[in-house]
Order: C-alpha cells, then structure tokens, then sequence
C-alpha cells in the first residue's frame, strides 16, 4: 500500500501541522514503489515520443503527463486529447484556445508537438519539468482524499504564483484563474461569494473578484495576491470561511435530527 499523508485536524490546525511536516510527508510519498515505477518509466520513454499520436498509444506515458496537469480524468478520452496536441495553440480557433479551462493550453504548450521545430518531448530538461508537476499533483490528491480543503490550499500556493509570472495583463490572469475550478473555489470562499455568483456576467464578476480583494486583502491584482504574505491570508481566510460553512452545516443537520427524534412516535391511526 502506498505511503498515504498524514492529516491531523482540520482547518487551520490541520493546514499548520501540514505545511510543517509537507517536505518530509512528500519525500517519503515520492519514495514509494509505484510512485517510482511511473517516474523512472516516464524518464526512460519520453524521448521516444515524437508526436500525439505517439503519446495516446502508451496509456502509462499519458497517464502521467495528464496527471501532472491535472488532467487524469480525461485518460480514456484518447481522440480528444490527441486532437487537442495536434492542433496545438498557434491558431486561436484551436481546441485547446477555445476550451474555458486552460489547464488543456498549459499542457499542449509544453509538449508542442504542433511545432515546426519539434516536440519538446526530447529536450533533456523536460522529464524533470513534467514529473515535477506530476509528483506535486500526486501528493495533492492523495491529501484530498482525506481534506478536500487542503488539497484546494495546496494547489492553490503553488498555482497562483505561476499564474503571476505569465506574461498578459491583470485582466488576462483574473480570467484564468476563474476559469479554473480550485483556484476559483478558493477566491469564492476566502471572499464570501455566494454559490450564484457564477451566474453573473464575466466582466462584473472580473470586477467584484478585484474589488472584494483589494477590500479584503489590500491588493486587488494577480501579482500582489501572489506574495507569499498576501497569500497565506487569502488561504487563512479561505480555511476559517471552510470551517464555518462546515460547522454551520454540522449544527443545522443537528437541530433538524434533534427535532426529528422530538417528534412522537404514535401512529396515525391512533
């Protein structure tokens, strides 16, 4: 059985016993059997794959490139993820530049099998790069599959901070970042959004996204909010939100089993 992370509390107490404890915790994760198996079989394989059609065609190699971008549920989805390398993103009418997630942008660029120089799948660096996300991705889930919440935080400190880096303005790395689900959930709870704000055109939601943020937070744009300060109040805030809606749940499903066990049991009939 794989090495599973240990969780202790919830919340903020579990976020801080975590975080004090995630280099040890991943080092022993990535150490186990098959973690290790799937790396060194990426590492020995990759170069060999010259095109998408190439990548589809081994399921292990393209679980784990899909993984590494979060993209694990899309392993049966052969014919779409091939079209979706093989149109690659030079052309702004591709797949990968019309689907709202851009998780589906990041990985065709790294692989680039659409250009005319060549996949980046044979450059020595990017075993590395791509198993670096992978093991990071790896460690997130199995955290969630004990704290949704922390999972969500994790993804969330080492997400954001990529999305500052990109090039593009404010406006660009607000949109991408409502356009992925995990980094969204975290904003939406951390600033008490209510669940039908979604519904809202793009642009008023841009601007409540910003304006609750420099109201909240003191900075209202991607690159500021990615400061390590800025973002571990943004996840503070987002864990305590998380802890309240929970206990507010726990407490009304309480009540309402309190009410229900008051309730005489006689029947009907008298």
């Amino acid at each position: 059985m794989s090495f599973q992370p240990v969780i202790v509390g919830s919340g903020l107490v579990g976020w801080q016993f975590l975080k004090s404890t995630q280099e040890t915790q991943k080092a022993v994760f990535n150490s186990g059997s098959e973690m290790v198996r799937d790396t060194e079989y990426f590492k020995e394989n990759i170069g060999n794959i010259k095109s998408a059609e190439d990548l589809v065609a081994d399921r292990r190699l393209l679980r784990v490139s899909l993984s590494a971008f979060g993209l694990e549920d899309d392993l049966d989805n052969k014919f779409f993820i091939k079209k979706i390398l093989e149109e690659g993103i030079s052309d702004s009418g591709s797949l990968a530049n019309r689907m709202a997630d851009d998780r589906y942008k990041t990985f065709t660029t790294a692989f680039a099998f659409d250009s005319p120089l060549g996949s980046r799948t044979s450059l020595s660096k990017f075993p590395d790069e791509i198993l670096t996300k992978f093991r990071a991705q790896e460690f997130e889930i199995a955290v969630g599959d004990q704290d949704e919440s922390l999972r969500l935080s994790l993804n969330f400190e080492r997400a954001l901070p990529v999305i500052a880096e990109e090039s593009g303005s404010d406006d660009t790395k607000w949109f991408r970042i409502m356009g992925t689900a995990a980094l969204r959930n975290v904003f939406e709870t951390a600033l008490g959004l209510p669940s039908s704000f979604g519904q809202l055109d793009l642009d008023k939601q841009l601007e409540v996204f910003r304006e609750k943020s420099q109201s909240r937070f003191g900075v209202g744009e991607i690159d500021d909010l990615a400061n390590p300060e800025i973002m571990n109040k943004v996840l503070q805030t987002y864990l305590l939100q998380e802890q309240i809606q929970n206990f507010s749940t726990s407490s009304s499903n309480q009540v309402a089993l309190t009410m229900l066990q008051q309730i005489p049991r006689t029947s009907i009939f008298g």
